[in-house]
């Protein structure tokens, strides 16, 4: 059967599930199936299939592969189960069920077709598997190299008196290489026993020496010499796969496990991981807003080879309390959440979003959704913080080269894992070895480290509690409604609370999580002395000032702190607020460069006698008003630290308030793709077939272009019309359109609509009797046909 009568066989499910599976034969749609098969048959897309395969549904096709043609089933069966366990082997049947899976999958994904008495792999996917099962290539494309003149010679002394050319007779001779093996030394046996299970290569020195059985001296020599070794380079040799398989006892795979291995691991309570989880959660979205609340006032510069210099990753490590592995991957998931960008000015600044103001004021476990899914898709590894790249230079935060293509897919397969055991915590190394199973043409060092990573990454986010996943993980790895997710950890989440306790020490404790907007003031009204299970934070002249700089009043303050205080107001605190609220602002600084304006001369007559204000150059302009060279910043700092309490003022007079310096990029943030949970939607799978088979029927027919019925063209508003057309694609029915050409000119088309995206539809035109795209603003109108 040829396959591509073999995909026009296939029922529009079947088709819909090739497709869903295999979303790039669809990128773009092709035009009939014939089509669809010679995409399919690529060498790209049969990598990407085969790339999805799992272990044992990889060992039935690298069986096949080894097979000289189509193969009946119960024949595959008997290889496979001779692969297979003792406990297995010894009951052949035991392999059918996996065995019947696995074709059923393989058949889906059309890497196999035809009946169960002739099984054969689709067309390209021998080429694209390399040594399949660990076996070389056969004996007459081993030896295709070879000069005719050495294969006579190497036939003539293993097979004397047979008729064919050489590579024919070479060809017989080794099909059955049992008395050819029998008849080498001990130790070029050992040789052959070494490539026998893979690699099937190996170097030896002068490998195309040319050598004649009597004359052989070395163990090499004697396998080259009876073509037990074939030549494929100056210093490379491949063991031929007949004598591979001789050597395996027919055998294909020395030990093939039909099931995935276990994931061996601790049981976890479920609902103390899930707290766990949720805690950490909590802990994370914090720690994104801190970091955001303190970027906006003291912004990191961007390197001028970009990314986030080290000095700066260690400040905000030290500012959020955190190790520096952590706060570089809280800066990455913000940066790809579009909470920060790059902006601010020539030199460029990392700065929150106005994406950030949207994101702070909603739900706690709405922004963890929000966090977690730009984690799980992004294509950023901030694990690889901190190391050198091939050059040597280090790997910066927030650099492009922390990019890799492998890691979305990685982390989604590793919560796969992790969701295979429920109220477990499997072990790395049996994470490791259930996706080896899964997914074992992808391995390497690479996905290796990208495992580790996002096992360590998932529990500090909250998406793992105690190495199990979450339920509110489980939720977010099945993707679809995002609320799901949300609604599962909102219960679980702590209960912030919206009161303190003033002690005696000039220290507020918070019991527990504060409420976003008692935190924020917190954190600008006093500095975080320590953190846990309750954080202390401490009252102090530069912390009341800081409040006072952001607009607050004395008064003000005190009202907050004994609206929020489960403790009476110590007088020690009063004292302070008072005082400092009393010295705060009596001193006015502005632009002279910049002056300094007091109510009390005597107070500036304090100053300019002050030996410490030499260096200001102050020059006194009225009884009330001194000059300075500085600048209003410099000025302001230099008296602070003389120990007076000076306000900023502008040109109005007015006091500047300091927390206007909070700022935003107007930069874009960052375009985040999210890939589907399952392949493709279902509607464009479907819409997809159904233009296929339209397409199709069109190229086998040769049909005539149509008519367009008579009357005048369909004209209506856009939204009907796009209406009209998305239930055409629904129902998979027929339409009548008006359409304008590229001159103005109005046409009419009958059409099988398929799939509508980016502004465009693609469609069967019966009237032009080919698949065509039309742009959407120049339909006028759709009616019934």
């Amino acid at each position: 059967m040829e396959f591509t009568e073999w995909i026009r066989g296939r029922t529009d499910d079947q088709l819909r599930a090739l497709v869903s599976s295999r979303p790039e034969l669809i990128t773009p749609v092709p035009a009939h199936l014939e089509g669809l098969a010679s995409r399919a048959a690529s060498p790209s897309a049969i990598g990407r299939a085969l790339d999805r395969l799992d272990r044992f549904t990889l060992a039935v096709v690298e069986t096949l592969a080894v097979q000289d043609g189509p193969t009946p089933k119960e024949r595959l069966s008997a290889l496979i189960a001779a692969a297979l366990p003792p406990s297995a082997r010894s009951d052949p049947p035991a392999a059918e069920p996996a065995l019947s899976a696995a074709l059923d999958r393989l058949r889906d994904l059309a890497l196999v077709y035809g009946p169960d008495d002739a099984l054969d792999l689709g067309p390209g996917v021998r080429k694209v598997l390399e040594d399949p099962a660990g076996l070389g290539p056969r004996a007459v494309e081993a030896f295709r190299h070879h000069p005719p003149e050495q294969l006579d010679e190497m036939a003539d002394d293993i097979a004397p008196g047979t008729a064919g050319t050489g590579k024919e007779r070479l060809a017989a001779a080794l099909a059955d290489p049992a008395a050819l093996v029998a008849s080498v030394s001990a130790e070029a046996r050992a040789a052959l026993d070494q490539l026998a299970w893979g690699p099937p290569t190996g170097r030896v020195p002068n490998a195309r020496r040319e050598v004649r059985v009597a004359t052989a001296r070395s163990p090499i020599e004697e396998l080259l010499a009876r073509g037990l070794l074939a030549a494929t380079g100056e210093e490379s040799v491949t063991l031929p796969r007949e004598v591979g398989l001789h050597l395996r006892g027919g055998r294909v795979h020395r030990g093939l496990p039909a099931e995935p291995p276990p994931l061996e691991g601790p049981e976890r309570d479920r609902e103390l991981a899930d707290r766990t989880a949720a805690g950490q959660a909590f802990m994370f979205v914090r720690a994104a807003e801190e970091l955001c609340e303190r970027w906006s006032i003291e912004p990191p510069g961007v390197l001028r080879t970009g990314g986030l210099g080290v000095r700066d990753l260690k400040r905000t490590a030290a500012d959020l309390d955190l190790p520096e592995w952590v706060t570089a991957l809280v800066v990455e998931v913000a940066h790809a959440a579009g909470l920060i960008a790059a902006g601010g000015g020539v030199d460029g600044e990392w700065l929150p979003t106005p994406a950030y103001d949207l994101w702070r004021v909603r739900g706690t476990a709405d922004r963890w959704v929000m966090l977690a899914t730009s984690w799980l898709h992004m294509d950023r590894v901030p694990g690889l913080v901190g190391e050198r790249d091939e050059r040597d230079r280090p790997l910066n935060a927030l650099h492009a080269d922390l990019r890799r293509a492998a890691a979305p897919g990685v982390r989604a397969a590793t919560l796969g894992v992790l969701a295979a055991a429920p109220g477990r915590a499997p072990s790395r190394d049996a994470v490791l070895e259930r996706l080896a199973w899964e997914q074992p043409r992808r391995r390497g060092p690479l996905r290796e480290q990208l495992t580790e990573f996002a096992l360590r990454e998932a529990e500090q986010i909250g998406v793992t509690g105690l190495g199990a996943l979450s339920g509110h993980g489980r939720a977010l790895l099945e993707g679809g409604d995002t609320g799901a997710a949300a609604a599962a950890l909102a219960p679980l989440l702590p209960e912030p609370v919206d009161h303190v306790l003033l002690q005696a020490d000039l220290t507020a404790v918070a019991p527990g999580p504060l409420t976003s907007e008692l935190n924020r003031w917190m954190t600008l009204t006093a500095d975080v002395e320590s953190k846990g299970g309750a954080t202390v934070y401490r009252f102090s002249e530069q912390s009341i000032r800081r409040a006072l700089d952001a607009g607050h009043g004395g008064e003000e303050l005190l009202a907050m702190l004994a609206r929020h205080s489960a403790t009476p107001m110590p007088q020690a605190l009063s004292y302070l607020v008072g005082d400092v609220a009393r010295r705060h602002g009596r001193i006015r600084v502005g632009t002279a460069s910049a002056y300094v304006r007091c109510d009390d001369p005597a107070l500036l007559d304090q100053i300019t006698a002050d030996r410490r204000s030499a260096a200001l150059r102050l020059r006194r302009l009225a009884p009330t008003v001194i000059a300075s060279r500085s600048s209003r910043a410099a000025l302001v700092d230099s008296l602070r630290a003389m120990g007076y309490s000076p306000v900023a003022e502008s040109l109005d007079g007015d006091v500047i308030i300091s927390q206007l310096d909070s700022r935003r990029t107007e930069a874009a943030p960052p375009v985040r793709a999210v890939a589907p949970a399952n392949g493709i939607d279902p509607h464009v799978a479907a819409a997809a077939v159904r233009a296929l088979r339209a397409g199709d029927a069109a190229h086998l027919a040769r049909r005539e272009p149509a008519d367009a019925p008579d009357g005048q063209i369909p004209r209506g508003p856009a939204t009907a019309t796009i209406s009209a057309l998305q239930d055409a694609i629904k129902q998979g029915v027929r339409v009548w359109i008006g359409y304008l050409d590229s001159q103005g000119n109005a046409t009419s088309r009958i059409l099988e609509p398929a799939r509508m995206e980016g502004g465009y539809l693609t469609a069967y035109d019966e009237t032009r009797a080919a698949v065509h795209r039309f742009a959407l603003h120049r339909i006028t109108g759709v009616a019934g046909v």
